[in-house]
């Protein structure tokens, strides 16, 4: 039951991965219905099935349990494959077995959780007795196989999407006179998309990338900008090449020389907007990496865009990028968001919707929360991610 809960599988929604291997087995086989289940304390419960109508079974009145204790029993050949079930005494009398379009033929293989544990079944099924010939045999376990890497895929998801939770900044603490809240909402497990903080002495360092893509991949390639972002932010000032208010501009493109056989060899690209507030007057110096969604609410409620910059990083060789200023007077609040707020907003082109959005809250705590109640009400198509620096006086 932990290598059950472990998966985190347990009444979600279908996907398309799973369902896959279903539709393959059927097609393959020529049987007409087939299902991956998990099996929980009480109950079979279906992930993917298709020829039958049913979500879950008791777990007393399923064949499957016995596949499961199989697993135990013959680990060497853990496949249950059974002509005829109504004519077996051991499965005749459970419900849907026999009878008027009722299951004859079953074949079941274990799965196998995240400690080698039997936690579900792929199986088989014919209205009619049937056999599986050597080879139909041999594809029942490769196509059984296929599935086992589907559940060992989801168990590798969860640790990145746990390892790139832990890789966002932790919430800054002890900027007199400012306020800073940040929220990164991933459209599917992993995402692509990173915002990150820091201190350089009396400077607030902040970027907000979106990686092209979604998933596991984009998630890498954002943890090495967010590295080499940072770390040509630390190197600059602390080797002296810099001195006040750091450049962006030369942030960025350290950053992308860094990156640029990662970016040519993934065939990729990041949008970003790197900045740096300057804790003691409110200056901001930025870099638009062709990201175009950043802006200044005013203490009176009026929304300024930022503009110019470059392209995005990973899509010229030898681009150059120009950084731009602007003030933040109390009152003031930075924001910073990613494009897949525009699609809760249902924005389309001229960014009214956005800018009302961030116009009706001036504290970052509740902007932030603002967002995070539209990704639950209407679950995103692409990674939502938003950062607020409120200057709140001297």
């Amino acid at each position: 039951m932990r290598d059950v809960d472990r998966l985190g599988l347990l009444d979600t929604v279908p996907e398309a991965r799973f369902d896959q291997v279903i539709r393959m087995a059927r097609r393959v086989l020529g049987v007409p219905a087939a299902s991956l289940s998990l099996m929980d304390e009480s109950r079979q419960w279906m992930k993917a099935i298709e020829g039958l109508d049913l979500v879950e079974v008791p777990r007393e009145k399923t064949v499957c349990r016995t596949t499961i204790a199989r697993a135990y029993r013959r680990p060497e050949d853990p496949a249950l494959v059974i002509p005829d079930a109504a004519a077996d005494p051991e499965f005749a009398e459970i419900p849907g077995i026999g009878g008027d379009g009722g299951i004859r033929f079953y074949a079941g293989y274990p799965l196998y959780g995240p400690s080698g544990h039997p936690v579900g079944t792929f199986c088989l099924y014919d209205f009619e007795p049937r056999h599986l010939d050597g080879e139909q045999f041999e594809t029942f376990v490769e196509l059984a196989e296929w599935a086992q890497r589907e559940l060992e895929r989801t168990d590798e998801i969860d640790k990145a999407a746990e390892i790139q939770r832990r890789m966002l900044p932790r919430p800054l603490e002890g900027l007199d006179g400012y306020r800073v809240s940040a929220v990164c909402l991933p459209a599917f497990t992993v995402g692509g998309d990173f915002y990150d903080h820091y201190r350089l002495g009396d400077t607030l360092g902040l970027t907000v990338a979106d990686v092209m893509g979604k998933g596991l991949g984009a998630a890498i390639v954002a943890s090495a900008v967010r590295a080499s972002v940072r770390g040509s932010a630390r190197y600059l000032q602390e080797s002296g090449q810099q001195n006040g208010l750091p450049d962006t501009s030369e942030v960025v493109q350290m950053a992308a020389a860094h990156l640029e056989q990662d970016f040519e060899h993934t065939e990729t690209f990041v949008t970003a907007l790197v900045a740096t507030v300057d804790l003691a007057t409110g200056r901001v110096d930025y870099v638009d990496a062709g990201h175009g969604l950043a802006m200044i609410r005013r203490a009176d409620g009026r929304v300024d865009s930022l503009s110019g910059g470059g392209p995005p990083l990973g899509i010229l060789p030898d681009a150059d990028w120009e950084s731009a200023t602007e003030e933040l007077n109390p009152g003031d609040m930075l924001v910073i968001c990613s494009d897949g707020l525009l699609d809760l907003l249902d924005e389309v082109s001229d960014r009214t919707a956005l800018r009302n959005f961030v116009a009706a809250h001036s504290c970052p705590a509740d902007l932030t929360e603002a967002a995070r109640a539209l990704a639950a009400g209407l679950p995103p198509l692409d990674d939502v991610t938003v950062v607020a620096v409120l200057r709140e006086g001297p």
